[in-house]
């Protein structure tokens, strides 16, 4: 894993549409790494702060584009569904779902303890939780959001609503039982998981007010503490590199 203390960021600039930075890895005399990513994101969007969060986690430069809403037809070219985050990377690499975005950079640029391979039965639940953590939380966030602040007064506690609701709740009940007596949801260590976790807890509490357990709330306070946490947060606000 390339960590800050281990990199000599000696030359910046951009290539294309992405930012290309050649670091010099200590200990690795000669060796040179042409590192090109870009993330696209909405100002504060909690999805892309999450990738943002792993590259600080892993030590990775980045760059950020922010966008404004609606997006522009030129980024629809770019990724049609115009959704973010969206990143770009070396080799030709686009992609956009956050979860999938986690994976590829684990992956690419790994390896690293946010995603245990050594060891199958961590990497089992590190893959399962990532996942928990959009498909059963953040997923199910979207038409809760879109019901709070855009349906008609009719709509905002229909049926669909409440059971979304119960749903995530469920989720959040699974997730607090997970963390008991633990500082992390797998292991002894940060992983993937947590951060897709993290991210689909702090919708539910910053976008719609939902409560959480006192187990989860010393949780998600562990987690917003890391500096790394922190630079992410601050970078998906302002955007600058």
């Amino acid at each position: 894993m390339w960590r800050r203390s281990t990199i000599r960021w000696w030359r910046s600039g951009r290539v294309g549409n992405a930012c290309a930075t050649n670091v010099a890895i200590d200990g690795l005399p000669g060796k040179e790494l042409a590192v090109m990513m870009k993330i696209h994101n909405f100002a504060r969007g909690a999805r892309g702060q999450r990738v943002m969060w792993l590259c600080e986690e892993m030590g990775l430069p980045y760059a950020v584009q922010q966008l404004s809403f609606p997006v522009a037809a030129d980024y629809r070219a770019l990724n049609p569904l115009g959704t973010v985050p969206f990143l770009e990377d070396s080799g030709g690499v686009a992609l956009n779902e956050s979860v999938a975005i986690m994976l590829y950079i684990a992956q690419q640029y790994g390896p690293t303890p946010l995603l245990p391979t050594g060891n199958a039965a961590l990497m089992a639940q590190c893959l399962q939780l990532t996942l928990f953590g959009e498909t059963e939380i953040g997923m199910n966030l979207n038409p809760l959001l879109a019901a709070h602040f855009i349906a008609g007064a009719v709509d905002k506690r229909n049926w669909s609503v409440i059971g979304l609701e119960q749903r995530v709740k469920r989720a959040i009940h699974y997730a607090e039982a997970l963390i008991h007596n633990r500082s992390y949801l797998i292991g002894n260590d940060l992983t993937l998981a947590d951060i897709s976790v993290s991210c689909g807890l702090g919708i539910w509490q910053g976008a719609l007010g939902g409560e959480l357990p006192e187990g989860l709330m010393a949780y998600q306070d562990r987690l917003r503490a890391r500096p790394a946490y922190q630079r992410a947060k601050s970078r998906a606000a302002d955007g600058l590199d």
